[in-house]
C-alpha cells in the first residue's frame, strides 16, 4: 500500500518537518529489494534536501523529526549531542507495574550481528532510560519511557531489566497479547485461529520536544496509529 507522505506530516515549517510514522516503515532505506517506502526516500521526493534528525525503528510508530536544509539538521544535531531534546515514548508491557520516575541506568552494546543489544557492563555504551506509569491493567501497563541517551533498542532492553518487556516483542521477552486474555467471556470462533491484538512491538514515539532555529522552544506530539489505540482501547474496556 502506498503510503501519502503528505498525509503523515504534523508540522512543516521553512525549516523542519514533523511527521506521525506508521509502523512497519523503515526510516532509512533497507538491504533488501523493495526500498521504496522508507521514510528518507519519501521525505526527499517531497522535499530534495531532506535529512532525518533522528530515527524510529521500523517497528515503532510515532514522531520523527525531518530537517529541510544543512542549517536546521546541524541544529538539531547539536541538540541531541547535548542531550537537549526530550523524547517520550508510550509502550504496552507485560504485567502490572508501579514506575514513578524509575531510572535505568544500564551499559548497553550490540551483539555480534547487529540486529539486537544487550547489557555489557565491560564494554557497552552509556544508556540511561527514565519510566513511569501512566496506567495499570489488569495484566499489563501503559508506560511512559523517556530515553535519556539514544541508543538502539536503549527503551526494550532496560524495560526487559525491569521485567517489564514490550508486548509482542520476543527479542527482549516481550509475549503477544491476544483478546482472550483479557476478556472475560471470549468466545473465538470454531476453526479460526487468534491472531494478537497488535503485531509489532507495542512501542510509539509520543512526543519530542526542541528548539527551532527561531530560539522557541516547541513539541510535538504524534496521536496513537490504529493498532495501538486499538490495544489501549481493549485493555481500558475490559480492565475493570
Amino acid at each position: 500500500m502506498k503510503i501519502a507522505f503528505e498525509d503523515l506530516i504534523v508540522f512543516e515549517n521553512e525549516d523542519y518537518i514533523l511527521i506521525n510514522k506508521p509502523p512497519h516503515v523503515a526510516s532509512l532505506d533497507e538491504r533488501t529489494a523493495d526500498r521504496s517506502n522508507s521514510i528518507l526516500r519519501m521525505a526527499k521526493e517531497y522535499h530534495a534536501d531532506a535529512q532525518l534528525g533522528h530515527r524510529l525503528d521500523k517497528e515503532t510508530s510515532g514522531i520523527l523529526a525531518i530537517a529541510k536544509h544543512p542549517e536546521a539538521y546541524r541544529h538539531l544535531a547539536m541538540q541531541f549531542e547535548h542531550r537537549e531534546v526530550a523524547k517520550r515514548y508510550h509502550a504496552i508491557v507485560n504485567g502490572v507495574h508501579d514506575f514513578d520516575m524509575i531510572s535505568v541506568y544500564l551499559p548497553i552494546a550490540p551483539v555480534r550481528d547487529g540486529t539486537a543489544v544487550r547489557i555489557d557492563r565491560q564494554k557497552g555504551k552509556e544508556a540511561e532510560t527514565i519510566f513511569n506509569t501512566i496506567r495499570a491493567y489488569r495484566s499489563h501497563t501503559l508506560v511512559e519511557c523517556m530515553p535519556i541517551t539514544g541508543r538502539m533498542h536503549q527503551i526494550r532492553v532496560h524495560l526487559m531489566c525491569l521485567k517489564a518487556p514490550i508486548v509482542n516483542d520476543p527479542t527482549y521477552g516481550g509475549d503477544p497479547i491476544y483478546l482472550s486474555q483479557i476478556k472475560r467471556k471470549f468466545n473465538l470462533k470454531q476453526g479460526t485461529e487468534e491472531l494478537p491484538l497488535i503485531q509489532r512491538v507495542a512501542l510509539h514515539a509520543r512526543s519530542l520536544t526542541f528548539t527551532l532555529l527561531n530560539g522557541e522552544d516547541v513539541q510535538f506530539e504524534a496521536p496513537y496509529p490504529k493498532d495501538f489505540d486499538v490495544l489501549v482501547k481493549q485493555l481500558e474496556k475490559h480492565s475493570l
